[in-house]
């Protein structure tokens, strides 16, 4: 059973989310108009937080570190949130519309509970295509310090699937001097794995898949 704690402004709203919450798998726990209480962390057996009033996590980002807290779902209808959420909670987080449907509300609830992620279907597309605009342009700057021969030729390397053994066979140089220039290309291309660093490479042109 995931054990629910809500914070709602109203007695009316407060009573209509323990209404819908309440369910085969969700059970209400606890509910409160206000979370400056928090310095003493919410009640242990709480396994999602569902805050109804989007002004509320001003109280929770007030928090102390040391607060325990549960997964977090937020009722909202604006995207403003999303960049937030993410650091006020360490575990699963998400967005539901306030009218969402009951069983909206209660699937979300679990999924949260279970460490996931949930955003309703047009802000998720909304984010991608927000991301995708801003890799874009980031892609069609020039970068601050251009790939040297030899890190062309390992980026195209890696593109092909070779591990650094293979490259630095290939290449005739050791596998150390490999890992210094997959490390250097990582920095200029603003990746941090293999797969990043090849798509950011053929993004922009440098190497062809």
């Amino acid at each position: 059973m995931i054990r629910v704690f809500i914070a709602a402004l109203t007695p009316t709203l407060r009573a209509g989310l323990r209404a819908i919450l309440t369910s085969g798998e969700l059970q209400v726990v606890g509910e409160t108009a206000t979370l400056t209480d928090l310095a003493d962390g919410l009640p242990v057996d709480s396994d999602v937080l569902v805050v109804a009033n989007e002004e509320l996590l001003v109280e929770l980002a007030a928090a102390p570190d040391s607060a325990p807290l549960p997964a977090l779902l937020l009722l909202t209808d604006t995207p403003q949130p999303v960049a937030r959420l993410p650091g006020l909670n360490r575990r699963g987080w998400g967005i539901v519309a306030p009218d969402a449907p009951a069983a909206a509300l209660q699937a979300a609830g679990v999924a949260v509970a279970q460490g996931l992620v949930v955003l309703p279907l047009a802000l998720s597309g909304q984010l991608l295509s927000q991301t995708l605009e801003e890799e874009a342009e980031a892609d069609a700057e020039p970068l601050d310090e251009p790939l040297t021969a030899r890190e062309h030729e390992v980026l195209e390397l890696l593109g092909q699937g070779l591990p650094n053994k293979l490259i630095a066979r290939q290449l005739q140089i050791s596998e150390h001097t490999v890992k210094f220039h997959v490390s250097s290309i990582y920095a200029k291309l603003g990746a941090s794995s293999r797969t990043e660093a090849i798509s950011r490479g053929a993004r922009r042109g440098l190497i062809t898949l």
